[in-house]
């Protein structure tokens, strides 16, 4: 009775044993980058082979879909007037500051008071962490 416990045990243990080597996770070896000749060779960077007519034409690179093809540009009037006011300058806080509060437009007193908050918090936060 004990031998039939030790072989079952053995055959526990080496079916254990090849479930570990079953289930450990191994890395791929990267693949060995081969020297060119002459140096750096390959860190040259790689001429496009798109046409300026295509690139002035299409968005390269803007297409999502595995079928679809780039989108073309089209005349700036075709766009929402949203869309060329996001690259803007706005105020920073210290502008905002100098200002007077009453004659701020109402889009830079909501700026003027996140900001304001913003670094409120960031000065609470370093005073207590101090402590």
């Amino acid at each position: 009775m004990a031998l039939n416990n030790i072989r079952s045990l053995r055959t526990l243990m080496s079916s254990m044993g090849s479930m570990r080597v079953i289930g450990s996770r191994t890395y791929a070896a990267g693949k060995a980058k081969k020297a060119a000749k002459g140096g750096a060779a390959s860190d040259a960077p790689k001429v496009s082979s798109l046409s300026k007519e295509v690139k002035a034409t299409t968005v390269v690179g803007a297409n999502i879909f595995k079928d679809g093809t780039d989108p073309k540009i089209r005349p700036d009037a075709e766009y929402p007037d949203w869309l060329w006011h996001l690259l803007d300058k706005r105020p920073a806080l210290s502008e905002l500051q100098r200002q007077d509060p009453e004659a701020l437009a109402l889009e830079d007193l909501k700026r003027y008071v996140k900001l304001d908050n913003r670094v409120r918090i960031k000065e609470n936060n370093s005073v207590r962490a101090k402590n």
